[in-house]
């Protein structure tokens, strides 16, 4: 057994092994066993001090598929919660959440939007946390008494027009909605409340009558989702969350669009990146991310040469040397040492909790996980970038969970390294040498 794992509580662990042994990445925990993100701790602590006093901060990710680039954004995402900050991840697809449509992409945020009490979507105890504040904010002025309900939620809507006074200059819609919401919620009006609360969200097919109680109209567009945004931060700040870190993951899907469409998605992205620079997001941190494709060819992001610009960076160094500074971000992805390493990671913390951990310790031992390590590469064309997810599953299900579970189970002796095709994602399936049409691939242990 390597170094102790840190205490760490039950449900915390158990949610971390549960999501590698279905095969995904945790939604938390994940610096229970991080490997190799040392590097970018203080750059991004800074930007995360930059966006709680007020500014904003942007980084584009890049890595090839499966050098972690999900697993860095939820990474960051612990670290922006610990600090107070809301967070929203957002997969980018030519289908459900186009770049384009800005406004499919802010209810994209809303339906994801968490913070550190709250799960998804947290929008409505967000707004609802932000009018308690307002309420106490006003009672504290001593010029309203609590016991008089229509001074006070006069006082609290005069309160609320002034903190949205510089979002309603562009997007008035956004306080209309958010006073008819509350005046509904006043009056016991739930259904006019919940509908109102989806239409602040973005979503389509609010019923008619809300929006009329409102004053409001019609949906959300393009143009308005930046104003409802805006709004949204001022919302965030004012019931004790600083900021918001929205990632846009997957960006490079904008390749494989139609040549106008894409177009629009990178305007749309660097209206979005102006729109920062010109301070209209106080507490924004964006965070995109793509593969090195998307970034230097032709077909994404150097098709827009503004854009392109703004998110040049020199990698032609030894990538040791690399800024954590820098606009852009480069993972390197995993060798056998770093796979390794988290393997050894995983291990300790499910032995942390395992009911025979001394067994784990003795059947798991480093040597072995190197093996097995080395097993799934090979079976993945040696391409140790894309092995960690199968890895860690393998190494969960199919290892721990037996030696745990079985006194006489040795994996030396009784488990074969079998990989389904079905168990495979796209990345894995093409770097796989799998022989003709089998259905498994059975891999020998060196």
């Amino acid at each position: 057994m390597t170094s102790a794992q840190p205490p760490v509580s039950a449900a915390r662990r158990r949610e971390v092994v549960d999501a590698l042994r279905r095969g995904t990445v945790p939604q938390a925990g994940l610096d229970l066993f991080a490997v190799g993100l040392d590097r970018f701790t203080a750059a991004l602590d800074d930007d995360l001090v930059t966006v709680t006093g007020g500014g904003a901060a942007f980084h584009a990710i890049r890595g090839e598929y499966g050098s972690g680039k999900t697993f860095f954004a939820r990474w960051l995402a612990e670290r922006a919660k610990r600090a107070g900050l809301a967070t929203a991840e957002v997969q980018i697809s030519e289908t459900e959440t186009p770049l384009h449509r800005l406004e499919t992409v802010y209810r994209r945020l809303t339906e994801r939007l968490t913070t550190a009490t709250h799960q998804a979507s947290a929008l409505r105890a967000i707004i609802d946390s932000w009018f308690y504040s307002l309420e106490d904010e006003t009672l504290d002025t001593g010029d309203v008494e609590e016991d008089d309900a229509e001074a006070l939620a006069k006082a609290v809507d005069d309160l609320m027009e002034r903190r949205l006074a510089d979002v309603a200059r562009t997007t008035p819609a956004f306080s209309a909605a958010l006073r008819g919401y509350r005046q509904a919620v006043v009056a016991g009006d739930s259904a006019t409340a919940e509908a109102l609360i989806a239409w602040i969200g973005g979503q389509k097919s609010v019923a008619a009558s809300a929006r009329r109680a409102a004053g409001v109209r019609g949906d959300l567009d393009h143009f308005a989702a930046l104003g409802f945004l805006q709004g949204l931060l001022t919302v965030l700040r004012d019931c004790g969350h600083p900021g918001l870190l929205l990632v846009l993951d997957e960006t490079e899907t904008l390749q494989r669009v139609r040549g106008d469409v894409r177009e629009k998605g990178l305007n749309a992205l660097r209206q979005l990146l102006d729109e920062i620079d010109t301070g209209r997001f106080p507490g924004l941190f964006l965070v995109i991310t793509g593969t090195p494709a998307f970034y230097d060819g032709q077909q994404g992001i150097q098709r827009l040469p503004p854009l392109a610009q703004r998110l040049a960076t020199d990698f032609t160094t030894d990538p040791r040397f690399d800024s954590p500074r820098a606009v852009q971000l480069r993972l390197a992805g995993f060798d056998l040492e770093r796979l390794g390493e988290l393997g050894r990671n995983v291990r300790d913390l499910f032995a942390a909790g395992a009911r025979h951990p001394e067994r784990i310790a003795k059947r798991v031992d480093d040597a072995y996980l190197g093996e097995l390590a080395t097993a799934v590469t090979g079976g993945l064309g040696g391409k140790v970038g894309v092995a960690p997810r199968l890895f860690l599953r393998k190494l969960v299900a199919d290892v721990l969970d037996r030696v745990d579970e079985f006194d006489d189970f040795d994996p030396r002796l009784h488990y074969a390294l079998t990989v389904s095709s079905a168990e495979l994602n796209e990345v894995e399936r093409n770097a796989a040498a799998a022989p003709g049409d089998a259905d498994d691939i059975e891999l020998e242990l060196p």
